[in-house]
This record gives structure tokens, C-alpha cells and sequence, in this order.
């Protein structure tokens, strides 16, 4: 009896082994941004990951890890670091496979160099040529994997730089049409080298409005199978009835499965792909308390030696508030008075007004102490004042751009209203008098907006006549160490809808 029964077990486990031998699984992350801890919400931290991951691992056979980009920014570690910290990380998680977002632009290409040349995973671009820059070999078009005889075919594609990233930071990079890109290399991966599946990875945003999309490569494409994304922070969970469209015909009537796992490692994306059949499953896995058990030494070790450092920021007092939010703009006009302020110390000119964009403003400043890291990590990047000489209908211009996501932030003499419909400004004043689009003005604002980013490119018509030797968030903590500004609130809403 004890012999059959025997038997029947070892039967049963190895059908078990051959089933688990016909599927891939593919784990998925996107925009994690440096989040190394769990966040204040109680989810995420990269030492809960990795138990994650390696416990699917250890039943599966066929496991690729993904990551879809914009790894880095967000955190102490990163603004200390520069992304040191996140690739020993990643390389101990041991992704298979890695694509840029935007963030990993902004330290610029050296510092990227530096980031990508020391990370493990097959690093892939399929429309972004790097001939001309120092990324050139870094990365391949496509990469092909197989599993029990299925080969499948990757590609990634990247949003357009121009707008999003600085053109310091992404000079000589030839951007090449995402959905043709996308199109004629799933075709060659599908005709040509004959894989069974293919998987486009990619950081352009589940639905970007008028721009390159996941939704609009899965309509127009007719060779990709899976859409794994990022950009959008996007949860698609098919096991919630209010998810976002995880299935979606493409342009010869044939279904593209689309994926994505929120943001800043909350959860991972689990594929599940049968080999046999090759249909598709996706679910989403949080990343939660339950993993904290047996988290691995191997994250602490890596992890300690900057904590100790990230910590010291973290605790440093150098000021008090009731609070400043984001969202009822008291932050980001705070932020736009100062740049205001911090322009009139670099030229001579009166300052007419101040441009700040509130995607520059990363978190709200709790009320109570204010430290070090705070401010850190609320202005994360390495911006600097910069003062420009602009005519008014190139000011004109960049607050229409600004009007038309909603209004963003302008210093206190400013009075703008817009049409919602059109996203173009009815009417603006500053210091009380209309802008007159024939005379110039002196505008402060900072660095990365003067250079065009965040799709202010009429701004870089205008003439640079100061700029800040510090990085932004060094002037705020200066300021606020020896009591040069207060953080007071300030809600009033300078750019508005039209009444």
C-alpha cells in the first residue's frame, strides 16, 4: 500500500513539474522610482520584492523579470546617490530585462552611461537611435528568448524626448516614430525570425491623450501580442471589474493583451503565458507586509550603507510648517514665489513673474517639523534658477502650453484664466496689467523648462541672463536653515478656469 501510495505521489509531482515546465511567467515592474522602503501607505520596499519574485521562482521554471522604466527618482537614495544604490539592487533582484523611461534622463547621458553600463539585465530600445551618443552599444532593438522550444520576441519602445526630456540631457539621441518602429520590428520578429510571441515593453503611457500611447500601438499594431507599459503608473488588474482595457483589438481584429502595475514597486505584474496553447492570464501581485518575514540579508547588506546616510537627511531640522499640499496648489505656488525671489538675487532687471511646473513638485510638506529630506524629496531634481530675457508672445505661448493641462505654477503677480475647452488663456495679468505679447519681459523659472522641457519649447526662444549656481533644492534648504523665507500657504488659484 505505503508503495502505491508512494507512487501515486511521485506521479502526481511529476505532472505537476511538467505542467509548470509548459508555462512562462513573466513579472513585471514599472516606474518604481527608487521606492528602496515601504512607503508610508504600508506597500512596496525592494527587500519585500525580491522574496516576491523568488518565490514564484522557486515553483516555476520559466521566469523573466521585467522592468519597464523610470526605475530611479523619487527618493533620498537616488538624489544622494545618482542611481548607484537602484542598480545593485536591480542586478541582485536579477532582471532580465531592462528599458529606459524618462526619469533615467535626468542626471543626463553620462550619468546614464554610468546606470545602464552597470546593470545586468539585456538592455533593449527600439526607437531610440544612440549612433551619435555615448549610449551607442549600450542597447539592442529587440531581444529574443526561448522557452521549451517558444521563442518570443521583445522590443521597447520610448516616448519622444523632445518636451519630456531636457535637450541637454538627451542631446544627439534620433527619436524614430514609436508606432512604425514598433510595427516593422514585431514584424520582422513574427515573418522573420519566426517567434511564436511578441512583447512590446514600453514607458509611453497607457493613454497620453494625443500623443503615443499603449492603447494606440495595441490598435494600430498587427504582430504584438502583449503590451507590458509604464509612464502612466497605470494599475490594470483584470481582476477588478473597474481596471482599465487590458484587451484590445488590433488593426486586423486580433486581440493585445496590456499590462501595467501602478507605480513605485506597490505591486508586480505576473503574465502568465501558456506554451502550449499560448493564451495569456495576467494578475497583480501586491507587495505587502506578508513578505517581510524571510526578506533576505543580501538587500540589507546592499541597502545599509546608504540608509545610514539617507537617514541623517531624513532627521535634520531646519524648519516648521502647518503643511503645504500639491493638490490645492499652496506647494507649488510657494515653489514659484520662491523661484521668483531667488531670480531677483542673480540680475539686476526686475523680475516680471515666475514659471515653476507642478510635476517638479514630487510630495506635499506635512505639517509639523520640516527636515533636510523633506525638501529633498519633494524637489528631487537637479534643477537651478534660471532668469530669461522673453518676448510676451513667447510668455504668451508657454502659459498657453500651461493652461492646457489645467493651469500649473505662477508667481504671485500673476492672474490668468482659461478656456477649458481649448486649453488656451482668455486672459492674463501681471503685476495687475494685461501681457502684451510686443515687449519683453524678465522671467524666472528653472532650468529644465527654459530648455523646452515639459513641452515649454517657446521658453527656449527667450535669452538666459542669470542662473543659480545651486541645484534648487540646496537654495530652498538654505533659505529655510537661516530663516530667509516662511512657509506660509498660499491657495489662491493664479491660473483658473474662466468664470
Amino acid at each position: 500500500m505505503v508503495s502505491r501510495i508512494s507512487l501515486f505521489i511521485c506521479l502526481c509531482l511529476l505532472l505537476s513539474a511538467e505542467a509548470i515546465a509548459d508555462r512562462l511567467v513573466i513579472l513585471h515592474t514599472n516606474d518604481t522610482h527608487s521606492q528602496i522602503e515601504p512607503a508610508a501607505n504600508g506597500l512596496g520596499g525592494i527587500a519585500r520584492r525580491k522574496v516576491l519574485i523568488d518565490s514564484v521562482r522557486n515553483v516555476n521554471r520559466n521566469v523573466l523579470l521585467v522592468d519597464a522604466g523610470d526605475m530611479v527618482q523619487g527618493t533620498l537614495y537616488f538624489t544622494l546617490f545618482g542611481g548607484e544604490v537602484e542598480s545593485k539592487l536591480m542586478n541582485s533582484l536579477g532582471y532580465d530585462i531592462q528599458i529606459l523611461g524618462n526619469h533615467e534622463f535626468d542626471n543626463g547621458l553620462d550619468e546614464l552611461l554610468k546606470l545602464f553600463g552597470s546593470l545586468n539585465a539585456k538592455k533593449i530600445s527600439t526607437n531610440y537611435d544612440f549612433t551619435d551618443t555615448q549610449l551607442s552599444g549600450i542597447f539592442d532593438p529587440f531581444v529574443i528568448k526561448e522557452f521549451d522550444g517558444k521563442k518570443i520576441g521583445f522590443l521597447a519602445i520610448n516616448l519622444d524626448p523632445k518636451g519630456m526630456i531636457s535637450e541637454t540631457n538627451s542631446k544627439g539621441i534620433v527619436y524614430l516614430d514609436g508606432i512604425k518602429a514598433a510595427n516593422a520590428t514585431a514584424w520582422y520578429l513574427k515573418h522573420i525570425a519566426k517567434t511564436d510571441m511578441v512583447i512590446a515593453v514600453t514607458h509611453i503611457g497607457y493613454n497620453a491623450d494625443k500623443l503615443i500611447s499603449d492603447l494606440s500601438i495595441a490598435r494600430k499594431s498587427e504582430d504584438i501580442d502583449i503590451i507590458i507599459g509604464g509612464h502612466t503608473h497605470t494599475l490594470i488588474d483584470p481582476a477588478d471589474s473597474s481596471t482599465p482595457a487590458f484587451l484590445v483589438e488590433n488593426a486586423v481584429g486580433r486581440p493585445v493583451f496590456i499590462a501595467q502595475a501602478g507605480g513605485r514597486g506597490y505591486n508586480v505584474g505576473e503574465i502568465d503565458i501558456d506554451l502550449d496553447s499560448m493564451t495569456v492570464k495576467s494578475s497583480i501581485l501586491p507587495v505587502d507586509a506578508r513578505y517581510d518575514r524571510s526578506q533576505p540579508n543580501v538587500m540589507d547588506s546592499i541597502i545599509s550603507p546608504y540608509r545610514d546616510e539617507v537617514e541623517k537627511f531624513r532627521n535634520f531640522r531646519i524648519g516648521k510648517t502647518k503643511g503645504l499640499k500639491k493638490s490645492d496648489w499652496s506647494l507649488v505656488n510657494w515653489m514659484a514665489d520662491f523661484v521668483l525671489d531667488e531670480g531677483a538675487t542673480l540680475v539686476p532687471e526686475k523680475i516680471d513673474m515666475a514659471i515653476v511646473n507642478k510635476g517638479g513638485v514630487r510630495a506635499d510638506l506635512a505639517s509639523g517639523n520640516v527636515t533636510k529630506g523633506d525638501i529633498m524629496q519633494i524637489f528631487p531634481f537637479d534643477n537651478r534658477v534660471e532668469v530669461i530675457r522673453i518676448s510676451g508672445k513667447d510668455l504668451r505661448a508657454a502659459l498657453d502650453v500651461m493652461a492646457s493641462r489645467g493651469g500649473d505654477g505662477v508667481s504671485r503677480e500673476v492672474d490668468a484664466a482659461f478656456d477649458p475647452a481649448s486649453g488656451k488663456c482668455i486672459s492674463i495679468n501681471i503685476g495687475g496689467v494685461p501681457l502684451d505679447e510686443n515687449r519683453e519681459y524678465i522671467v524666472a523659472t528653472i532650468d529644465y523648462l527654459a530648455r523646452g522641457g515639459d513641452y515649454m519649447e517657446s521658453l527656449m526662444n527667450g535669452e538666459v541672463i542669470g542662473s543659480s549656481e545651486n541645484i534648487l533644492y540646496k537654495d530652498i534648504i538654505d533659505a529655510l536653515q537661516h530663516n530667509k523665507v516662511s512657509l506660509k500657504a498660499d491657495r489662491t488659484l493664479r491660473m483658473h478656469p474662466e468664470k
